[in-house]
């Protein structure tokens, strides 16, 4: 195998599309934090630490996961499956890459930051993916806190503490991981039948899955707001967190009706589910303009 392809098989080991998902959040939650920009190679470092950490986590969960993803069709181009990485060199690049994001981030972000990166590595690779996986119908909820480190990870690397603002963006992305995460199962139910792994889309019905998807949508929307009080956000993040968060419920609510008529289809499942990422999205952009422009409409 040439050195590209091997290049790429580590990469795709990595899960570069969840890093892109986490790395979403970084940044925007820096500049709230900060109230404004702050310094470039702070973001830049924040953003490079903590996409080796999510990278390590990705590594090892492929290599916990490698027997299970032989079964799947959605994973069947993973690197362990293909035959393109061994067992070992999967294990080996992901203890490397762990300790390197984990130094990195002490070094050139602050000991918080590194801190918190171990912790995000330890929910995913040992509560989530060693602990719950296989274990409950809840895995995804629980396990989601690993994908909530990244905000948390970000305001320490601005002000070298926690405060409320930053769990109100924490439990945002906790509640939203269900709606996100369970559409997607309801597609891949068969997958993750094969496998034995208990995904609720996967073992429940579509009407048990899309009451749950519509009320964790509901929690999150109300916690969004929570920012206003809380976080002192301004009316760019406040119109758009009720704007998104309408446009999102429609869809959850559109699954839910339609799975009472049992006529949900996996079509309407993955609408819900990209439907999400387009909510979070537009969210964190929100959230990154939102100090410039009421410093700007201060000034007028």
């Amino acid at each position: 195998m040439g050195f590209v392809r091997k290049a790429k098989a580590y990469l795709h080991l990595t899960k570069p599309q969840v890093i892109e998902l986490l790395l979403v959040t970084t940044a925007p939650t820096m500049m709230f934090a900060a109230g404004g920009m702050p310094n470039l190679w702070l973001i830049l470092n924040t953003m490079i630490g903590g996409a080796m950490a999510a990278g390590a986590s990705g590594a090892f969960n492929c290599y916990i996961d490698r027997e299970a993803d032989r079964k799947m069709k959605r994973t069947e181009k993973r690197p362990l499956v293909t035959g393109e990485l061994t067992d070992k060199e999967a294990l080996v690049f992901a203890w490397i890459l762990a300790v390197i994001s984990i130094v990195y981030l002490f070094f050139l972000v602050n000991p918080l930051a590194s801190a918190l990166g171990v912790v995000a590595i330890l929910l995913y690779v040992v509560f989530y993916s060693l602990i719950l996986k296989r274990r409950t119908t809840q895995n995804i909820v629980w396990g989601g806190l690993a994908g909530c480190m990244p905000v948390f990870i970000a305001w320490a690397a601005v002000e070298n503490r926690i405060t409320w603002a930053a769990v109100v963006l924490f439990l945002v992305i906790f509640l939203w991981t269900p709606p996100h995460y369970w559409p997607l199962s309801m597609k891949y139910a068969e997958d993750y039948q094969r496998a034995g792994i208990p995904m609720l889309g996967a073992i429940a019905s579509a009407k048990s899955v899309s009451v749950q998807v519509v009320l964790y949508a509901w929690a999150m929307i109300v916690c969004s707001l929570l920012l206003i009080p809380l976080g002192g956000a301004g009316w760019v993040y406040t119109i758009t967190a009720i704007a998104a968060g309408v446009w999102f419920l429609f869809h959850c609510h559109k699954l839910h009706h339609l799975a009472l008529e049992e006529r949900a289809t996996s079509r309407t499942a993955m609408t819900v589910f990209h439907g999400s990422i387009t909510y979070l999205t537009v969210l964190f952009i929100a959230l990154a303009i939102d100090p410039f422009v009421g410093d700007a409409v201060l000034s007028l």
